[in-house]
């Protein structure tokens, strides 16, 4: 088993354990010491829940609703908003795909430039490799290449370094991440790294200062004198997009057709479509990772996703029916349909991302019987309010516990 998989066992179980650990401390330590980084396996001041909350091996509203069955939400808001953080900017994505668009396409052209343009090249493969003499990038390169995760303060530092001291572009940075990272979301990831270099609030960007470095890392770290001094904001091609209408939901699935279920990996809690009377005669395990990018995911970030879906497959077998082996592309999924004999599919709504590109193919390809996908009341409600910053967005949390029982 890989380093990041012994970190990271890919299954609920290791998920509720530590959702188990980390309540006590999701209060006023959590909210004193979740910026240190003390180092690869020393990040017991944050959860660790990212990579299941972005499988939803564990779904937002349980990790809230532990944490909040034991703290007030006054004392927990640090950790409350940070949850929130995914939900904006999965939101603020959802209302503006044509920004995952334009990213993948930027990500196309770096991808060809480095086979043009030695020195950025060079470049690159130091920074991938953690070969730059930047002792601590070069730590957080190598620690997210083996255990496919880094804490967040140094994922701001590494952007900053990657974009301002090694100057390289932001979406190859942001690739890297999205290609190693086991919480790699399409959302958090690409707006995140946008925000980092000046584009998504514009003109603000984030820079890695050592006396920073130093703090938080407990002395481990003092790039005094390596680091760029300005981080002057990088030129937008364009205006954002404004935001779209949130899609209204489709017909509901009928319970009495022969019903075909796909299993993504945006969604790995199916009971919030199982429990509405769907019965399904086959289900198609589906992971569209290896499209996102024009070079290979790191090999632990299939093996995380394809070992999670085995077990909830394994764990849910009594209510799936037939189960086929993994699939990646609307071809795929075309012949298991028809296979199956299935007559509608429904899966979970698949935010902006690989996933919901494969759905959007699946959609065009002529064999594909009608598709429903059932999105979560939760997301239903909170990502319309993100139209604009986190902190309009932030007002709106009280509410959305409250609407969501918590």
């Amino acid at each position: 088993m890989s380093v990041a998989l012994t970190h990271f066992p890919p299954n609920r179980t290791d998920a509720l354990h530590r959702l188990a650990r980390f309540v006590p401390h999701a209060a006023r330590d959590y909210a004193a010491r979740r910026n240190y980084d003390l180092g690869p396996g020393a990040h017991q001041h944050v959860s660790t829940l990212s990579p299941y909350l972005r499988t939803r091996l564990v779904t937002e509203e349980e990790v809230l609703a532990a944490v909040l069955g034991r703290h007030a939400a006054s004392s927990a808001e640090k950790f409350v908003q940070e949850v929130f953080w995914r939900t904006y900017w999965k939101g603020w994505l959802e209302l503006r795909p044509g920004v995952w668009a334009d990213y993948q396409t930027q990500v196309r052209r770096a991808v060809d430039d480095l086979q043009t343009q030695g020195g950025l090249r060079q470049r690159w493969e130091a920074a991938c490799a953690g070969d730059t003499g930047i002792a601590c990038f070069d730590a957080w390169a190598r620690e997210l290449a083996q255990t496919g995760y880094l804490h967040n303060h140094a994922r701001m530092w590494f952007a900053s370094i990657w974009v301002f001291t090694l100057d390289l572009p932001w979406v190859l940075g942001a690739d890297f991440f999205l290609r190693h990272l086991l919480d790699g979301d399409p959302a958090s990831n690409t707006l995140g790294w946008r925000w980092v270099a000046g584009l998504q609030t514009r003109g603000k960007t984030y820079a890695a200062r050592p006396d920073n470095i130093a703090k938080y890392t407990d002395g481990r770290f003092d790039p005094t004198g390596q680091l760029a001094r300005e981080a002057p904001a990088l030129s937008p091609a364009g205006p954002d997009p404004e935001p779209r209408a949130l899609p209204t939901g489709q017909t509901p699935p009928d319970p009495g057709l022969r019903t075909g279920f796909i299993l993504h990996t945006d969604d790995l809690s199916p009971a919030f479509i199982l429990d509405r009377g769907i019965a399904p005669v086959a289900t198609l395990p589906v992971d569209a990772a290896s499209t996102q990018s024009p070079l290979h995911p790191a090999p632990h970030r299939a093996a995380f996703h394809h070992a999670a879906l085995q077990d909830v497959t394994t764990r849910w077998a009594e209510r799936l029916g037939d189960v086929a082996p993994v699939a990646g592309d609307a071809q795929a999924v075309a012949d298991w349909a028809a296979g199956a004999g299935i007559d509608q599919i429904v899966m979970a709504h698949a935010p902006v991302g690989p996933n919901a590109d494969l759905l959007a193919r699946m959609a065009d390809h002529p064999d594909m019987p009608p598709v429903t996908a059932v999105r979560r009341d939760f997301d239903s409600r909170a990502w319309p309010h993100a139209t604009k910053g986190f902190f309009p967005f932030k007002k709106h949390i009280p509410d959305l516990l409250a609407a969501a029982g918590l």
